[in-house]
């Protein structure tokens, strides 16, 4: 992996607090309401706003025009309130008169359709005119406010996600295809152009993976989602080292979407000062949406290697589903205390006040429509006064974690193609899944890259990485011949990094690793098709009755040929009796089908107890989250049902400062931290 960019921490800008605040857009309100957002601002305990991030038109009206009165008084209002400012580029949406005097700055889509201004992200990554205009706008706020004492990051656009099939991603494409492949001939070798007629004698012939009549190119199609991760990278480190330039003191950032298939997400990390995300799950299934969750909060940490910012989240309702339920009593507060469970050490909202006009009229903020009489807002300020007690025990400190769970995007980009034997699951639902099974035994786990350094891991799980590359598999390879525990899900290690399928339908390292003889046939399950498997045959080792009863396999199953394994779970009855469902050699364990979720938990964490793996806290009722973050233990209670949970010894409470001895209540949506 590429090394990390050495520059600013989130530290810098925390200062031993937890950041608390959001998204504050003061160009949509005339100047008097600004004294009284920064009135409620500190009632709430708000100490940081992201200002900036769709100004650019207010910025620069007209060509090379520049209006920063506005943003002046606002800065110096914050800085007399004691408020610090996360200032944006505004680059993620163009003025009209961009796109107006200058078309090639326009995406188009697929299908060579125009995307015009009039909504957001309406920009071509690949044009010289729109990169040119971005860093001019860019250069010119780092040199004004560069020095300003309200300043303490800097926030790059905004969810960078714009892919363009035009002429100027056209020529951008072909640019960097020459660098990855050098010939053409290499090109025509990478993409299998043998295939179908599809050889290509000049560099010009080459398109994005534009509308076509039938199936496209796999291998093209995977590396034009590379080339578009890779532009929209350039475009942030271009703003980037701009701001830099001016401020090397202060981070900067730019926020994911959480598990957004449009960027590499593990490259983009590397070139942050601090990771952060935008994290919306649903309120309608709070257990549901705390389980998603909690794996974008360790995937978001793990990307950081240590505590991150979670840049959005909503008090209330969105405006994107098809029904926006607001959040239930409560459910607010859990979830952002669940956040800085799992390692954040900023908190904040999209956004502070709600617009009353736009497209977002009916999306929530911290001051909703009901202004500081609503419910919103109220909770807000409980929590801000809870986040104020809790920042100096909890910043800076680590999540320590036992086991990685293993994701990779060039794998999910190869794994998602047109024709594939089954269309009924993609890479994030079997991630969920495993993260899911994992999490419902107490266990907390990484999420990590599968050419990082595992050797900090009891145990690897690997719900499914169809594309591996050869320094991957050496890398699982090396874990287990050191003493680590590999666990792998079905339909791993398939396609080599060109998306070429490996000799034998697996690689044969892995073949060998696992003890399969042969692969000879994949059987993807219909949508209500399961298969029943049985407990284990053979040898098992310590733990084994835990997994001994049969269990149904959902989605997938595989003809496996099996050759020596130590234990291994066969199927019963079908086209596939007698064969392995799930097979062990060693400590490396394939599952050939995905087993249902008690299934799934049962064994995940049978082989987790095998590998020296325990949980957080022994006894806990399922829907109870237990993360231990430092010294501190956090307890969180998924359910509308109060509960009372068992813990050993006496703790101080934080959020409350009672002492708690032998065992703790946590209401409806409730949460203790607790502190020996």
């Amino acid at each position: 992996m590429t090394p990390r960019r050495k520059g600013p921490a989130l530290a810098d800008a925390t200062r031993g607090r937890l950041l608390f605040g959001g998204d504050y857009n003061p160009e949509q309100w005339p100047e008097e309401t600004w004294q009284d957002d920064v009135r409620l601002m500190r009632e709430a305990g708000v100490n940081s706003v992201t200002v900036g991030v769709f100004s650019w038109a207010k910025l620069e009206p007209e060509p090379g025009a520049r209006e920063f009165g506005w943003l002046d008084r606002l800065m110096d209002l914050m800085h007399d309130h004691g408020i610090g400012v996360v200032l944006a580029t505004p680059t993620a949406s163009p003025p009209p008169w961009l796109g107006r005097l200058h078309p090639d700055t326009l995406p188009r889509d697929a299908d060579g359709r125009v995307e015009w201004w009039g909504g957001r992200q309406h920009f071509s990554h690949s044009s010289p005119t729109y990169r040119r205009y971005a860093a001019a706008v860019t250069e010119d706020l780092a040199a004004r406010y560069g020095t300003h004492p309200a300043l303490t990051m800097w926030h790059i656009n905004n969810e960078y996600c714009t892919v363009d099939h035009g002429d100027e991603a056209a020529a951008a494409f072909r640019r960097w295809l020459r660098e990855r492949y050098g010939t053409l001939d290499a090109l025509n070798e990478a993409w299998g152009t043998a295939f179908w007629s599809q050889g290509y004698d000049t560099w010009d012939g080459i398109l994005p993976s534009r509308h076509a009549h039938y199936l496209k190119n796999p291998t093209q199609v995977l590396d034009f989602r590379r080339f578009t991760s890779d532009m929209l990278l350039e475009c942030f480190t271009a703003e980037r080292d701009i701001v830099a330039r001016h401020t090397p003191h202060l981070p900067v950032t730019t926020n994911f979407m959480p598990l957004w298939a449009g960027q590499d997400a593990w490259r983009w990390a590397q070139e942050e000062d601090v990771v952060s995300v935008d994290l919306y799950p649903d309120p309608r299934d709070p257990l549901g949406g705390a389980r998603h969750g909690a794996l974008v909060q360790d995937m978001t940490r793990s990307q950081a290697r240590g505590p991150w910012m979670l840049m959005e989240q909503a008090a209330g309702a969105v405006n994107w589903r098809g029904v926006n339920h607001p959040k239930p009593r409560g459910l607010n507060r859990l979830w952002t205390l669940q956040a800085v469970a799992r390692g954040a050490d900023a908190v904040c909202y999209f956004q502070w006040r709600q617009s009353r006009q736009g497209a977002e009229k009916f999306h929530s903020a911290m001051v909703g429509h009901a202004g500081e009489e609503g419910r919103t807002y109220q909770e807000v300020r409980q929590l801000g006064a809870e986040l104020a007690r809790l920042g100096p025990h909890v910043t800076g400190t680590p999540v320590t974690a036992e086991i990685a769970v293993l994701h990779d995007w060039h794998s999910w980009w190869a794994g998602d193609q047109e024709a594939r034997p089954s269309t009924r699951f993609a890479l994030p639902d079997l991630l969920h899944a495993w993260h899911r099974a994992l999490g419902e035994a107490h266990l907390t786990t990484d999420v990590v890259h599968p050419e990082h350094d595992l050797s900090g891991y009891k145990a690897v799980f690997v719900p499914q990485l169809y594309l591996l590359a050869d320094a991957a598999i050496e890398n699982l390879l090396a874990y287990v011949r050191r003493g680590g525990t590999l666990v792998c899900g079905f339909h791993t290690g398939v396609a080599d990094r060109d998306d070429r399928i490996r000799p034998g339908g697996m690689d044969a390292r892995l073949r060998e690793l696992f003890g399969i003889r042969v692969l000879h046939e994949w059987w993807p399950l219909e949508t209500g098709e399961t298969v029943t498997c049985a407990g284990f045959t053979g040898a098992p080792g310590p733990g084994s009755s835990l997994a001994r009863g049969d269990f149904a396999g959902t989605l997938w199953s595989e003809e496996i040929e099996p050759a020596d394994p130590d234990e291994t779970m066969p199927y019963k009855g079908g086209e596939l009796d007698g064969l392995p469902a799930v097979l062990r050699r060693g400590r490396a364990w394939y599952l050939s089908t995905l087993p249902e979720p008690d299934a799934l938990r049962a064994l995940l964490a049978r082989i987790a107890a095998d590998a020296g793996v325990r949980p957080v806290l022994d006894g806990l009722p399922a829907h109870v989250e237990a993360v231990r973050r430092g010294e501190l233990l956090f307890l969180l209670n998924h359910s509308r049902e109060p509960v009372t949970v068992a813990v050993p010894g006496t703790h101080g409470e934080l959020l409350t400062g009672a002492s708690v001895t032998g065992e703790v209540t946590l209401g409806r949506y409730g949460a203790a931290v607790l502190r020996r």
